[in-house]
């Protein structure tokens, strides 16, 4: 690299990275004092766990197939890329989500938010909860604040304010399929904070939330122009994004390119590459799952390299089928199901991608998700595809009634992709940013510290992007 004054690399160029890169270029333009940038990603292509494929006219996203707008940072990034015409919100049709009980799919209340319910009319109206678990839920309005500021579980949590009832058959799949971790180890403070808010302004999760809906509807209402859903795609799958990023950073980006080694050197940092060639910055963004950056570590910053390794991950399966529309024996809507543990089955959830989302499918076809439950996939690490396929297949013949064969199944093993934020979370991240301090011109980016999902990635990004450029700044 030309000027070791006025350089950044990169390592890592999964959306974090990507991110990150892209606003360091955009950030130190605006300031009139562009910095050479390097941008290295082990594997052949960028995009991480994004990744988007096309089979007989059918959009298959073997990672994410959405992000959150009312976390704004992705989708701001969305509009700077020129993207605002890709975009795409869940059909209108698709607002339903499904709990199996008793072998059969039950209407998820509506108004019920990841961890309570809003209304509570629909809930007692439910099948998804004996009257028992109802007068339970509603015992919440009553109950006082907890009065301990210390972090806990988003199952202690529930099983608090609303019952193990709507635990077990309600948050606790919701949250398995999101987080990818029970919710007797999430923590709430990291992964939920909304939450814990909630019951510290209002007292009650259900009149929080109730305020918390208001305040939406009354935001709708004062918006000017059409408003997005809460989640959106674009048109042509997620890849969208990856490849608008990758456009923008053609001349920084190497892939194919493992960083092996990363050591400090009286000009700031040197990173050692596969092929030997060892390049040099003041500044470096390691934006790699926290295991990977302990690897690098593990000699410059021994302390460091072992808080790192403590943060968790997990592993995500799944099926992904196409049928024909006329093979299944009931009209399907929403936008899928999720399964409680005591049903006994190995699907975890099912997405219908193409009822969620237009342009998925062809007309008169049906592609959908399936996620196997973690516990299960391992026991089959070692069988092929097959076994797996053939276990998405009769779960869902027995759910949904689909007689046909697909048309296609694919299955999707991402092992040690998910962040895990078990209890305590944040007072890891809080210790790993106090050593990080110890060694300037090093930062750390992605999903694995203070928010997860493709936003937070994002925003992560940006910060280390403007950390990045400080520190540039420092060095005159």
């Amino acid at each position: 690299m030309r000027s070791q004054h006025k350089a950044v690399i990169v390592v890592g160029a999964g959306i974090s990275g990507l991110s990150a890169a892209y606003f360091v270029r955009e950030q130190s333009k605006a300031q009139q004092n562009p910095v050479e940038l390097a941008v290295f990603e082990a594997q052949e292509r960028p995009g991480g766990v994004i990744s988007t494929t096309f089979h007989d006219g059918f959009v298959v996203e073997n990672g994410p197939d959405s992000f959150l707008t009312d976390k704004p940072w992705a989708l701001a990034l969305a509009y700077k890329l020129g993207l605002e015409n890709e975009l795409i919100g869940t059909r209108e049709e698709s607002r339903k989500i499904y709990v199996v009980r008793n072998g059969r799919l039950i209407e998820i209340p509506e108004g019920f938010y990841l961890l309570g319910p809003a209304k509570l009319a629909p809930l007692f109206k439910s099948r998804a909860l004996s009257l028992g678990g109802k007068l339970r839920a509603a015992l919440d309005l009553a109950l006082p604040r907890r009065s301990a500021s210390n972090d806990e579980s988003v199952g202690s949590f529930v099983k608090r304010r609303l019952g193990q009832e709507v635990l077990e058959y309600l948050v606790r799949p919701l949250v398995q399929g999101i987080y990818g971790v029970a919710a007797e180890q999430l923590s709430l403070r990291a992964a939920t904070p909304r939450f814990a808010e909630l019951e510290q302004r209002y007292r009650s999760v259900i009149l929080g939330l109730r305020a918390m809906a208001r305040q939406r509807q009354a935001g709708a209402q004062n918006a000017k122009g059409a408003r997005l859903a809460l989640f959106v795609s674009f048109r042509r799958g997620m890849a969208t994004l990856v490849e608008a990023l990758t456009k923008e950073l053609t001349a920084s980006l190497r892939t194919a390119t493992p960083v092996v080694e990363l050591t400090r050197s009286e000009e700031g940092w040197e990173v050692r590459l596969a092929s030997s060639q060892t390049l040099r910055a003041p500044v470096v963004i390691l934006a790699i799952p926290p295991y990977e950056a302990s690897r690098l570590l593990a000699k410059v910053a021994p302390r460091l390299a072992g808080l790192l390794k403590k943060i968790p991950y997990g592993s995500a399966t799944f099926v992904t089928l196409a049928y024909r529309a006329d093979g299944t024996a009931r009209r399907l809507e929403g936008s899928g199901f999720v399964v409680p543990q005591v049903e006994g089955k190995a699907i975890a959830a099912c997405t219908f991608s193409s009822i969620k989302f237009a342009e998925r499918a062809p007309d008169g076809h049906l592609l959908v998700r399936v996620f196997i439950r973690d516990e299960v996939a391992q026991t089959l690490a070692g069988a092929d595809n097959y076994r797996l396929i053939d276990i998405a297949q009769a779960e869902l013949r027995e759910l949904l009634g689909i007689r046909s064969d697909p048309k296609f199944a694919f299955v999707q093993r991402h092992f040690r992709a998910m962040p895990q934020y078990l209890v305590g979370h944040l007072e890891r991240v809080q210790s790993i940013e106090r050593e990080l301090k110890q060694y300037p011109g090093l930062l750390l980016a992605g999903g694995a510290y203070r928010g997860l999902g493709i936003p937070d990635c994002v925003r992560s990004a940006e910060e280390a992007a403007r950390m990045a450029l400080e520190s540039l700044a420092r060095l005159g």
